[in-house]
């Protein structure tokens, strides 16, 4: 655990404080588990079939819907990083509120070079806002 937090910290934005690089070393753990098989190990996505997750715009302006995004699946088009993808995405609804703040905070800082934590009740807000 201290190793790989020492690697995630020292391999981005500074600015990281602990709590936000303790949330996403637990989220890369739940990232390769969950959602590295489809997006991939650097966040790449797959082909034209599975979206990327580095499109730093996307992630900043649907901030409120990514844990519903998580919880609840996908369906329709979405468009990353100009490119259009239309593949459902499966829900992770056995994911509860902290899992889901781990994984966010993994990719918005990793992928998304974000130095900002998803909390739990930031998720569990946006849970309840899903439209």
């Amino acid at each position: 655990m201290i190793i790989g937090f020492a690697q995630l910290s020292s391999c981005h934005n500074n600015n990281l404080n602990i709590q936000t690089a303790q949330y996403a070393v637990n989220g890369q753990k739940l990232y390769k588990i969950h959602c590295q098989n489809c997006h991939g190990a650097k966040g790449e996505g797959l082909g034209k079939l599975y979206p990327p997750l580095t499109d730093k715009n996307f992630l900043s302006k649907n901030r409120n819907q990514l844990a519903c995004i998580i919880k609840n699946g996908l369906k329709g088009e979405i468009v990353i990083n100009g490119e259009t993808f239309n593949q459902n995405m499966p829900a992770l609804s056995t994911l509860n509120d902290v899992d889901i703040a781990y994984i966010l905070t993994y990719v918005t800082t990793h992928f998304g070079d974000a130095d900002s934590t998803f909390s739990q009740d930031e998720v569990a807000q946006s849970l309840k806002d899903c439209k």
